[in-house]
């Protein structure tokens, strides 16, 4: 432990680390907005703080059966040809989970008010939305513990950028899913970003790598784009009210 203190090798890898744990974060931090946005207020906050400490406690349990988890990338069989292993499966079964949620949630946020009545906020169970969250999140897990493998050499210190990640995590999502939940068309992007990253994930499990780069630079133009959407909408409206002739005052 000393041995680490002292090194600067270490301290690099931490900070490295932990800014890419970060970054695959804002896909879990996402996906969690969207759930916890389906329910009452007084559970959103519930279910945003369990989603990250279980997103937490599936890294660190993943980490510290690093040698499972590495078995995972072992082949199991032969499909037309391809090797496929365990973790293909997962990235697949997760890949399709994710792009069937967002898909409904698209289709919800569609259909109008008049057909979604079923889905009106305090209609769904915490802990269902927290199931739903906590099977994601091992996929999102999975992927950045076999990431965060290849980075460094300590699981102590894989552990300290969770720790690190999450606690940024937690400051930020509350602001994020608010922003979220307050501009419609950023969640109709925001569920666009989860059919993307869910494709992603399927191709990666089928053998077809895609830059993680391209998938976050796409996102952050679509956001860069929205927001410079968002600010005009405000302008205008701005200057709407301003050029609207007020009512005189009754005498």
């Amino acid at each position: 432990m000393i041995d680490l203190l002292s090194d600067p090798q270490a301290w690099i890898s931490l900070l490295t680390l932990s800014v890419l744990e970060v970054v695959l974060g804002i896909d879990n931090i996402i996906f969690i907005s969207i759930l916890a946005g389906k329910l009452a207020p007084a559970d959103q906050p519930k279910a945003r703080r369990f989603g990250l400490m279980g997103a937490f406690l599936s890294r660190v349990a993943l980490l510290l059966s690093i040698t499972w988890v590495m078995r995972l990338t072992e082949p199991l069989f032969t499909l037309i040809g391809r090797a496929v292993s365990g973790r293909d499966l997962i990235l697949i079964v997760g890949g399709l989970f994710l792009i069937g949620k967002a898909t409904l949630e698209i289709h919800s946020k569609l259909e109008g008010p008049e057909e979604s009545t079923t889905t009106t906020k305090g209609g769904r169970s915490l802990w269902a939305t927290v199931a739903q969250i906590a099977v994601i999140d091992i996929v999102f897990s999975l992927d950045s513990v076999i990431t965060a493998v290849g980075m460094a050499d300590s699981v102590i210190i894989m552990i300290a950028a969770n720790v690190i990640a999450l606690g940024v995590m937690l400051v930020a999502a509350t602001p994020i899913s608010d922003f979220v939940d307050k501009h419609p068309t950023v969640k109709m992007l925001a569920l666009s970003f989860l059919v993307l990253i869910g494709t992603n994930l399927v191709a990666e499990g089928l053998g077809q790598h895609i830059s993680k780069g391209y998938t976050y630079m796409a996102m952050a133009f679509s956001v860069i784009v929205e927001m410079l959407n968002i600010r005009a909408r405000t302008k205008s409206e701005a200057v709407q009210l301003r050029g609207v002739p007020q009512p005189p005052d009754d005498e």
